[in-house]
């Protein structure tokens, strides 16, 4: 296959086994979200129980993770701007499963930073490319229509596959804690060979010098994006919004088992691991995610700017009670409905907050403006993540936690004191996603 740079020129790749771009990305995604939900259950457990890492120790390895994601998205995102988004995401899988080998063959602290720095560049190889690639397949193969749902779809299949994968880990981690790791970066290799052998690529045209990704581009999608939301009171909360949401998640995240193993206490289970409690919690709050984002769709009038702030405003409330309460306690059922109250809250901040932004921002600003948000979440997780660590290491896990409760606490003033001008832009409001599909704003989440 040429790697001719012109913009005009439309690279074809037809693969070994031809089948439909969209049941190839269906089966893509439902085995991609059923890896990383039967790794993510186990390998924070993992660097805790079995290499030793400490609170510190524990945040550096998703600082290092957040870091990479973020400064790996231009270099990657030439592959897939320029040269071909099907190998951009081949390569993407198979360094995800390199990386998780690494990360579980061997019990050491210097070799899990090397694998966050190896799969979370795979990770920015996939990300994007995945989204735009079918898209470009589906409008080559004139299969238009599947092209408004094929995104719902997708999501769905990674709930299930999610979902699987939660329910395989402890299996697996009962055996040896980091089997669920191991067996999943040899089944990323294998999701590669099956898109080797499977992916066409007939719709691929290399975007235009003025749309690749550089880093002149990133600074310039900041610029223009603060330069859109400056002097709009909403929009200006919501930036303040989503790097505080970014701050205080990332401690957040990497400690939260560990409090429970040393602090809380797990309740046995016969025979079984207790990190069958960590899949039950994942399971328990991607149902009820599901619901609740219904409930808020129904629910909360998506038209009015008022309903949206007060929404974000009771979500974020409940979390950051919650994070308190968990910080404190000594009651594994306590504790229990904590966790699962603030996972289940948090899959439902995103999809507001995209759609208050649609609210402001016209068509032709709105994707500049959502990937600047999205870079404002990414510096708040890297700035956020070492203080609630050192604390963790230094004084203790409740006091990490209560560290991320307080920094999430300002966010209701923000929301409380916002007085979201009339709407600019009257069109439809984009409905909260499908839950489980944004929970993060961006970047990478070992949750």
């Amino acid at each position: 296959m040429s790697f001719n740079s012109n913009p005009t020129t439309i690279r074809a790749w037809r693969p070994v086994f031809k089948l439909n771009p969209y049941t190839v990305y269906l089966i893509y995604t439902g085995w991609f979200s059923m890896l990383t939900g039967m790794i993510f259950v186990a390998n924070l457990v993992y660097q805790d129980r079995v290499v030793g890492l400490d609170a510190l120790q524990l945040v550096l390895v998703g600082t290092t993770l957040e870091v990479t994601v973020f400064l790996a998205q231009v270099p990657t995102g030439i592959m897939a701007d320029i040269y071909s988004r099907r190998l951009s995401v081949i390569i993407g899988i198979f360094m995800i499963g390199v990386g998780f080998l690494v990360e579980g063959a061997i019990p050491s602290f210097g070799l899990i930073l090397l694998a966050q720095v190896i799969w979370g560049t795979g990770w920015t190889f996939t990300d994007g490319a995945q989204e735009a690639w079918i898209v470009d397949e589906l409008s080559q193969s004139q299969q238009e229509e599947k092209k408004h749902h094929v995104f719902l779809r997708g999501a769905q299949a990674g709930q299930i596959g999610g979902l699987i994968g939660m329910i395989i880990s402890p299996i697996l981690a009962t055996i040896a804690l980091n089997l669920p790791i191991l067996v999943g970066g040899a089944a990323f290799l294998a999701l590669g060979v099956f898109l080797i052998l499977t992916m066409p690529e007939t719709g691929f045209k290399p975007a235009p010098h003025a749309e690749r990704s550089t880093w002149r581009t990133m600074v310039s999608t900041m610029r223009l994006g603060l330069r859109v939301v400056r002097g709009r009171r909403a929009l200006m909360t919501l930036v303040g919004a989503v790097f505080l949401h970014g701050m205080y998640s990332e401690g957040f995240d990497r400690l939260w088992r560990k409090h429970m193993s040393d602090n809380v206490g797990l309740p046995a289970l016969g025979e079984l691991d207790p990190i069958v409690w960590f899949s039950i919690i994942n399971i328990s709050y991607t149902l009820l995610a599901m619901v609740s984002t219904e409930v808020i769709r129904r629910r909360v009038n998506t038209r009015s700017p008022h309903a949206i702030r007060w929404t974000l405003f009771s979500v974020s409330a409940m979390i950051t009670a919650a994070l308190a309460v968990l910080a404190l306690t000594s009651s594994f059922p306590a504790a229990l409905v904590c966790l699962i109250l603030i996972q289940t809250m948090r899959s439902n901040i995103w999809p507001l907050m995209v759609t208050w932004i649609n609210m402001y921002v016209e068509s032709s600003s709105r994707a500049t403006v959502l990937s600047m948000f999205g870079q404002i979440d990414a510096i708040g997780q890297i700035a956020g993540g070492p203080g609630p660590g050192l604390i963790g290491q230094r004084v203790g896990l409740r006091a990490a936690l209560g560290l991320s409760a307080l920094i999430l606490s300002p966010v209701l003033w923000l929301y409380a004191r916002a007085k979201p001008e009339m709407p600019t832009v009257m069109d439809e409001p984009e409905e909260p996603a499908v839950a489980g599909e944004t929970v993060a704003l961006t970047g990478v989440s070992a949750d």
